[in-house]
């Protein structure tokens, strides 16, 4: 395996088994990876519950046992595509690849030159931040689909109450 860095970003909202299995996967690829934390200036929002902090340590804690050197790198959004892949540039380490699945974020980063690999999917209906978020909202099992690293989290911060707060919901 040649020395390689890649990047990898998302929003986390939460960090779920769906991440930790790409991440599991990309390790055995690169020797290192960029985690950038898309939308880190947002949270308290249904769809973007977590601070970038909250989301910083639910994947501190899952990834201690990743087996490869990882960054964790909050990235605000710009709001301007075209200057996009720059900003991340700018916030991060030097990387030769990035993973996605994200036709906006594979075009952007092609457009810049820099190779692209499509991540894996794991099951993605089921793993994913908004069926979570919905299921949390609902009362249904939600635990089963996270680190139970990140169920310690979002217990120790609220963040059920947080939910049923910001969607206006009378129960959980």
């Amino acid at each position: 395996m040649d020395s390689r860095r890649a990047f990898y970003i998302g929003r986390f909202q939460p960090y779920h088994l769906g991440h930790q299995t790409v991440l599991e996967s990309i390790a055995h690829e690169v020797d290192e990876i960029i985690i950038g934390i898309g939308s880190a200036q947002t949270s308290h929002e249904q769809d973007d519950l977590f601070t970038a902090g909250e989301r910083v340590l639910m994947m501190t804690r899952a990834l201690e046992d990743l087996g490869v050197k990882h960054y964790i790198i909050p990235i605000e959004d710009i709001q301007r595509n075209s200057v996009w892949v720059s900003h991340i540039i700018s916030m991060t380490p030097p990387f030769k690849v990035v993973y996605s699945n994200n036709p906006l974020v594979i075009r952007l980063f092609e457009e810049a030159g820099i190779e692209v690999r499509q991540s894996p999917m794991y099951q993605r209906e089921q793993y994913s931040g908004t069926e979570i978020r919905r299921r949390m909202l609902a009362g249904e099992g939600w635990e089963s689909l996270v680190p139970s690293s990140t169920v310690d989290i979002i217990k120790e911060i609220g963040g059920l109450e947080r939910l049923k707060l910001i969607s206006g919901r009378d129960s959980i």
